[in-house]
């Protein structure tokens, strides 16, 4: 790996590591939302403090970080010769700095945002088809774990059928969909268990939501 390759890498990883849930709340002098709810920094734990906007940016932050990193590397990195080996590992390297970020102490958020922004970056298509099932399912089952993670899943079969198996994409969903489960251990139990709490719950609900 050239060190320009790794340059852009290490700045994706930096990106994700922007907890906009945290920095939100901050902002909005709000509690930090890694101390109520599910205690997970993201949008949904947010959303249980009862500030809808503060949410909403929450939201859109980490979403933009994921399409952010992706779209520099695919745009400034072109000039030193990165191709899709390198927009693909920046799309990783942002999605795990928002799970593990350098600047909150390695305890981020499950990503479902920020793997999105990634997907938008590699193919819009693939995006909007893995946002379509998360809120077809939000609107039908309004669990928010079981909807990222049924969107999760079927990333790479999407993938399959938009961009294909030849380059690196295909494989970095597969990845991505890896992580994003990994993220929602706490979740799957809690479906199994019937305790997950629905879209919109407050922050003395205790669960392991996204």
């Amino acid at each position: 790996m050239s060190t320009t390759a790794f340059a852009f890498i290490l700045a994706s990883y930096l990106i994700g590591s922007l907890s906009f849930a945290v920095i939100v709340s901050r902002l909005m002098g709000m509690a930090d939302p890694r101390s109520y709810g599910s205690g997970n920094p993201g949008a949904t734990n947010v959303l249980r403090s009862g500030k809808k906007l503060a949410a909403l940016l929450t939201l859109i932050g980490d979403g933009a970080k994921g399409w952010v990193a992706v779209f520099l590397t695919a745009s400034l990195g072109a000039t030193y010769g990165l191709g899709q080996q390198e927009i693909a590992l920046s799309g990783l390297a942002v999605l795990i700095g928002h799970m593990w970020p350098v600047f909150f102490g390695f305890k981020g958020g499950k990503g479902v945002a920020t793997a999105v922004g990634v997907l938008f970056g590699f193919s819009p298509w693939l995006a909007l088809a893995c946002l379509a099932t998360w809120l077809f399912m939000a609107v039908v089952v309004k669990i928010s774990s079981l909807s990222a993670l049924t969107a999760a899943v079927l990333a790479p079969v999407y993938a399959f059928f938009i961009v294909g198996t030849q380059g690196p994409y295909f494989g970095t969903c597969l990845i991505i969909a890896i992580l994003v489960v990994h993220r929602h251990k706490s979740n799957l139990i809690n479906l199994l268990s019937g305790r997950e709490d629905k879209i919109g719950a407050k922050a003395d609900d205790q669960s392991a939501n996204r």
